[in-house]
């Protein structure tokens, strides 16, 4: 066929196959180049600071999707608000709870242990995953099996007083609770009713396979906790106005043993992401091992007590970790203490499917 052609013809075919040849070319020689440049850069080592070498030579992590968790509203939205002086007044109690009913409280003195509600809700309850309160206005009321019956957010914040504080109920009609109340509401005001956002409460960890360890605990408590919660885990005081720098984990000014924190499940999951201080939801830096023998040693020190007899009027409701018998499921106080939990969710989870099977079948 290319004999048919003209002379012209051929000078054109002969020219596209060198501009073709000619683009060819480049493109190998720029490939092999930078082959070259990339061998050379992850075989050497890197010099301090060379942040290019670093990125070249380092491991490739798949992207993880990002969540999108939920943030507080702004207090630059409160301007012009008639509630706002009542909402900041609801954090700053939230905040420095010991000033207003701590040892010299301006409300109401030693009516508290002297600790803070954002001890166990951080940063006056909105950081992710720090027990915040983003979900307790879309949520609340509710029923809660501990007390058996449905529940407002009033009498929530009054179990934080009376357990995680140790102390004494608020009036729901009074000036402080009403500021509490309309902070944790307009905290969560975006919040779909009825839904939980991401970020909220506690973030899981994994189930040990074992029963949970104070020994080993002690020995990680001592080498990560003792420096801020000191040696008896009696925390810091500041002397000028006697509220805690660092918070006590046991002892006569700590939570007593109605408190949530004393449930193992939940001091593991608070500390594993958000203590030692640094540490956040997506930098831990305890091993999960870690954080569920801390909690079994501190949850092991003495506390102070309480009157547990009216909670969970069902005893099939109590948690797998509730510390305190009776128990419905025939496993000891200590493993529901300490663990190994598996045996005791399984044995749950048996049981309620069976429940349901015998809902389902028709009687005769």
């Amino acid at each position: 066929m290319i004999r048919n052609l003209n002379t012209e013809q051929k000078k054109a075919i002969v020219k596209a196959l060198e501009t073709t040849i000619g683009i060819l070319a480049t493109w190998i020689l720029f490939l092999v180049g930078f082959c070259v440049y990339y061998l050379y850069q992850i075989n050497r080592t890197p010099d301090s600071g060379d942040i290019a070498a670093e990125t070249m030579s380092s491991k490739i992590e798949p992207v993880k999707p990002k969540m999108n968790f939920w943030s507080p509203p702004a207090e630059s939205t409160l301007d012009g608000d008639p509630e706002k002086d009542q909402i900041l007044y609801g954090k700053d109690i939230i905040a420095n709870t010991a000033l207003y009913f701590g040892p010299k409280g301006k409300v109401a003195a030693h009516s508290t242990n002297g600790m803070n509600c954002q001890n166990c809700h951080l940063d006056a309850g909105t950081r992710i995953f720090g027990n915040n309160y983003s979900a307790v206005a879309s949520t609340y009321p509710k029923y809660r099996a501990r007390s058996g019956k449905s529940e407002d957010v009033y009498k929530r914040v009054n179990d934080c007083f009376e357990r995680s504080l140790n102390g004494k109920a608020l009036d729901t009609n009074s000036k402080e609770m009403q500021a509490i109340s309309h902070y944790i509401q307009w905290l969560g005001k975006d919040v779909q009713k009825g839904k939980k956002p991401e970020g909220s409460g506690l973030k899981e960890i994994t189930m040990l396979d074992r029963a949970c360890d104070p020994v080993k605990g002690k020995a990680i408590y001592v080498e990560k906790c003792q420096l801020c919660h000191s040696k008896n885990g009696g925390g810091q005081v500041n002397p000028a106005n006697g509220t805690f720098v660092y918070p006590p984990l046991w002892g006569p000014k700590s939570y007593n043993v109605g408190a949530g924190l004393y449930r193992i499940s939940n001091f593991a999951k608070y500390v594993k992401y958000n203590m030692p201080l640094g540490s956040t939801h997506e930098s831990a830096q305890l091993s999960d091992e870690e954080a569920w023998d801390i909690a079994a040693f501190v949850n092991s020190q003495e506390h102070p007590k309480k009157d547990l007899s009216q909670d969970w009027p069902k005893i099939s409701e109590k948690p797998f970790d509730h510390p305190f018998g009776p128990f419905s499921d025939g496993f000891k106080e200590e493993q529901h203490k300490f663990g190994p939990f598996k045996p005791i969710l399984e044995a749950k989870k048996k049981a309620e499917k069976e429940k349901q099977n015998q809902t389902k079948t028709p009687t005769v």
